[in-house]
């Protein structure tokens, strides 16, 4: 699916500040060494912004008609079938990608497959129930017609964290000024409906089962309760 949409609309007033938001948050959520491997699914053209590409020399852009800044090492491929190794990435970026993905889901299963185990996905959507978001396609009839997305709600991306072994750290909304960073299960489950965006940071878990083993039975042994002491009342 085309991502017209999200680039004509980082070109208006109001997403020229989500847009800022976004680089200030993508800055401070970038936390893994310089040596580790990112992976940011969706190029957006303006990475150098919010990652320094000569000091993170393993970040890469991974998109189908390979955007992204011309200085970082970029992939040409589709999200839905990553040509990158299981378990060999230690943070995946995916900034307004799964609301443009005609198979979103299998797109969100090749996440977790080549995410390490403790690695760090994060994820950028529109929110569903932003009225300025709405409002904006549906004036431009140029716009209006390049969208051809897929709103996801909050509550059905933590769905499939949760059907994917993921444990949702934070979550972040973007309003028109400020953002807004969310921590603890009970923040976590509240929602704003008037942020424009929002995001979500989770980390991938594997819990390893423990083998059961056979238990052997053992043969009762016969013990001789006292018998030094009735051996020696004998002798006396």
């Amino acid at each position: 699916m085309k991502r017209d949409f999200l680039f004509a609309y980082y070109q208006t007033p109001r997403g020229k500040l989500l847009k800022e938001l976004e680089v200030n948050y993508l800055q401070r959520s970038i936390t893994v060494g310089c040596q580790q491997t990112i992976l940011q699914v969706g190029g957006l053209g303006w990475e150098n912004e919010f990652i320094d590409c000569s000091l993170y020399q393993s970040f890469s852009v991974l998109d189908a008609k390979k955007l992204g800044w011309h200085e970082a090492c970029k992939i040409q491929a589709k999200s839905y079938a990553l040509p990158v190794q299981c378990n060999s990435v230690d943070m995946i970026i995916v900034p307004h990608l799964l609301e443009f993905d005609s198979a979103r889901f299998q797109t969100f299963r090749e996440l977790e497959r080549v995410l390490k185990p403790e690695g760090i996905l994060l994820v950028m959507n529109f929110n569903p129930w932003s009225f300025w978001v709405r409002y904006q396609f549906l004036l431009d009839k140029r716009l209006a017609y390049s969208w051809r997305g897929h709103f996801i709600s909050r509550s059905r991306l933590f769905d499939w964290f949760k059907l994917l072994n993921f444990d949702v750290s934070s979550k972040t909304e973007f309003f028109l000024d400020s953002t807004q960073t969310k921590n603890g299960l009970n923040a976590l489950n509240s929602f704003s409906f008037i942020s424009t965006a929002y995001a979500v940071k989770a980390i991938k878990r594997r819990y390893n089962p423990i083998p059961m083993t056979p238990v052997s039975t053992l043969l009762p042994r016969l013990t001789i309760a006292n018998s030094l002491g009735a051996a020696t009342q004998s002798h006396e």
